[in-house]
């Protein structure tokens, strides 16, 4: 076990390494030049090289990344080389909580809906319901994130008045507003999930409910209810756990259509308007902080799998 344990942990260093080593050569490929981005146009050729030293990007990439890497793993991320030249740390601690919040709520959403809906559908195989919700999933999977943002907040906004579109209050001011401003942006992140979810428990349970002990439960007269809650549903659901874990790590750095849409200071935002103005150190820690919760949630995942299937657990005893 403890050998399993330290190969694991190994195989994920590793891949923090790789998308740290990626991301920052990507970086150095981005067009135009951080010297010119700091300074502006119309100074000097000498005033464009003392930034560039000073910046150490006349350096090897290998010894630039060896001093960011050193930098990072002590917690220092390094400065913004754009005005006002702000930590990268506080940068993303500020937006990084948005992010996670949106993921969280949306996902969570998504498992109250889809869960039952799988159950509902796998139990009536081939029947009008699981036709009825086979469609609508597809229907929802069709639907591109930023168009069906824009239905809820034409209906949820603008018709109805419910909800705000465009404000913001964080979870430590006021837990309540907190919850109602992050509700419609975590309602759009569900309508996807939703779908996928619904259809991918669905495929498992139906798959669940032909096995031999599924069958000798309903024989015992067990409900269908307490065969799908008690009995099929923990087996069933390896492959959604483990798309829960890629959607959790993905929605942290790709909710920026949510986020603009509704004009939220999340991770998304802060990746792609830096990335714009080519301040390449608030990427790459970016970058850095979004792949290291996706390693760390797929763990979890991983870890969680002896909890579903007892079977998986005895054979690593």
């Amino acid at each position: 076990m403890p050998y399993k344990l330290i190969k694991r942990v190994g195989e994920l260093l590793a891949v923090l390494l790789v998308v740290s080593f990626g991301t920052f050569s990507l970086m150095s490929l981005m067009p135009g030049d951080p010297a010119v981005t700091i300074l502006g146009d119309g100074r000097t050729p000498e005033e464009y090289a003392a930034v560039r030293t000073e910046l150490g990007l006349d350096d090897p990439l290998l010894t630039r990344y060896w001093h960011w890497l050193s930098s990072a793993l002590t917690g220092d991320l390094g400065q913004s080389v754009i005005p006002p030249h702000t930590e990268v740390t506080a940068r993303v601690a500020a937006a990084l909580p948005v992010s996670v919040e949106l993921a969280l709520l949306g996902l969570v959403l998504a498992l109250v809906l889809s869960v039952p809906l799988a159950m509902w559908s796998a139990s009536h195989e081939g029947k009008r319901v699981d036709r009825f919700i086979s469609a609508g999933t597809f229907g929802m999977l069709s639907v591109p994130s930023f168009l069906a943002g824009l239905l809820i907040i034409m209906v949820m906004v603008n018709q109805l008045g419910w909800f705000p579109r465009s404000e913001w209050v964080r979870l430590s001011e006021d837990f309540g507003g907190n919850l109602y401003h992050a509700f419609l942006p975590a309602c759009v992140i569900a309508f996807t999930e939703t779908a996928m979810f619904t259809r991918i428990l669905r495929n498992d349970l139906i798959s669940t409910l032909r096995e031999d002990f599924i069958l000798s439960a309903k024989a015992k007269g067990m409900s269908t209810l307490h065969v799908l809650v008690s009995d099929a549903l923990r087996p069933s659901s390896f492959s959604m756990i483990t798309v829960l874990g890629i959607s959790l790590g993905r929605l942290i750095g790709s909710t920026v259509i949510v986020e603009y849409l509704f004009a939220l200071p999340g991770m998304g935002t802060l990746v792609v308007g830096s990335a714009s103005n080519g301040d390449f150190r608030m990427v790459q820690g970016a970058v850095m902080v979004i792949a290291l919760i996706y390693i760390a949630a797929n763990a979890l995942i991983d870890a969680s799998y002896g909890y579903l299937d007892p079977r998986i657990r005895r054979a690593h005893v």
